[in-house]
């Protein structure tokens, strides 16, 4: 059978490093037509066109998606995800990449994650969840540290505090009610300290098939020595041996 050739136009969500290395990949496809960025940055410059365009308002993006054509929407950053911009994107008649927000919600809220893996059994960290930091603060004094406090929401990688003395727990149960991470921080969902190495394995499905991707480990510390608090990431790298 005679491959297919036909290129199609895409649309790619983003601004990220993660979203230069995606918009080179599908810019280097031979099926790619024009490729579109929103909003991009100045590496994704190179491989399409940056366009202005709230990357999490479902209707804008799939009605930009609709008038220009495209064949297919590629999202990578969580919110949009978390917004519904998929469900949108597909409801308008678009493949989109990524899955809709009932799915994202496995990295749109720690505590359903969480919920999630008990329900079916699978292994992960004892913790407790809270909506008030008074009972949060008495949980961390009971439990002692090292913990893992986590603003339950999307904090760009920056809601997770390894509380290693007691202050600093306490410290960031504070920061998480206080604000510090807007919405996000309304529940705090706190966890014991799990040592040793961190491996990353992802898939692909389409809710029959799974193809997984090669094992990673990322690196979220800041400074020298990991001295610094989480990041989105500081660098990652695959395979892991």
């Amino acid at each position: 059978m005679k491959a297919d050739t036909q290129t199609i136009d895409i649309l790619l969500l983003g601004s990220g490093g993660r979203e230069h290395a995606l918009a080179a990949k599908l810019a280097a496809s031979p099926r790619a037509g024009k490729l579109y960025i929103a909003p991009g940055n100045g590496g994704t410059a190179s491989c399409g066109e940056n366009v202005v365009l709230d990357d999490c308002d479902p209707a804008a993006v799939a009605a930009f998606a609709q008038s220009h054509g495209c064949g297919l929407v590629v999202i990578g950053p969580e919110a949009p995800l978390v917004a519904g911009v998929a469900d949108a994107v597909r409801a308008a008649g678009i493949p989109c990449f990524g899955p809709g927000a009932e799915g994202a919600q496995m990295e749109g809220s720690k505590l359903f994650s969480k919920q999630l893996m008990e329900r079916a059994g699978i292994p992960t960290a004892a913790y407790g969840s809270f909506t008030d930091e008074a009972s949060a603060l008495a949980y961390v004094r009971e439990q002692g540290a090292p913990l893992v406090v986590k603003a339950d929401g999307l904090a760009a990688g920056k809601g997770v505090i390894v509380a290693t003395e007691l202050s600093q727990a306490e410290e960031a149960v504070r920061e998480c009610f206080g604000g510090t991470f807007g919405d996000a921080g309304n529940t705090v969902v706190i966890e014991e300290m799990l040592v040793g190495p961190e491996c990353s394995l992802l898939a692909f499905t389409d809710g029959k098939t799974v193809r997984p991707m090669a094992t990673s480990q990322d690196h979220k510390r800041a400074l020298e020595g990991d001295l610094g608090p989480n990041t989105g990431g500081m660098g990652v790298y695959s395979p892991v041996p």
